[in-house]
């Protein structure tokens, strides 16, 4: 790795911020742990009958190669129906799914639960889509935040 990459790395811990609110985003600080947030989120997505479709942290990316960042993981989260539904609306908004949730571990020890809401997300799209793609978007607003709810009990 080289030296620029690694002072890089090792400032940024030292300047992360929360997550500024911010046009779209839905942003929740809360008092669980960050593994429990995962563990809880997880679990809704499911009771949700949604799919994980994909994961990635940066911060288990830094950690294989020695460097320790806070915990931060992105949750894709999306159902065949739904894409089948989106790609008939739009072609173009395919490359949006899945919409995913940001787990991100604060200095406090708690953690924050933030997503760009599917209607912002499907935005550019909507003249392209029209209702059948705002139909799609209210109906995964509704969903997401049941999914946020039953992880923040």
């Amino acid at each position: 790795m080289s030296g620029l990459l690694a002072l890089f790395l090792a400032s940024s811990v030292a300047i992360a911020q929360p997550i500024a609110p911010r046009e779209g985003w839905q942003i929740f600080d809360t008092e669980l742990s960050y593994a429990a947030l995962i563990e809880r989120l997880e679990a809704a997505v499911r009771a949700e009958k949604m799919g994980l479709v994909t994961q990635a942290s940066a911060s288990n990316g830094a950690k294989a190669q020695g460097f320790e960042i806070p915990g931060n993981r992105v949750v894709g989260v999306y159902r065949n129906d739904f894409a089948r539904r989106m790609l008939d609306a739009s072609i173009a908004a395919g490359i949006e799914a899945p919409i995913r949730f940001y787990i991100v571990e604060d200095e406090d020890g708690g953690a924050t639960l933030a997503w760009k809401t599917p209607s912002f997300v499907f935005a550019p799209y909507m003249d392209e889509g029209g209702d059948e793609l705002r139909t799609l978007a209210a109906e995964l607003d509704t969903i997401f935040s049941a999914i946020a709810k039953r992880a923040l009990e």
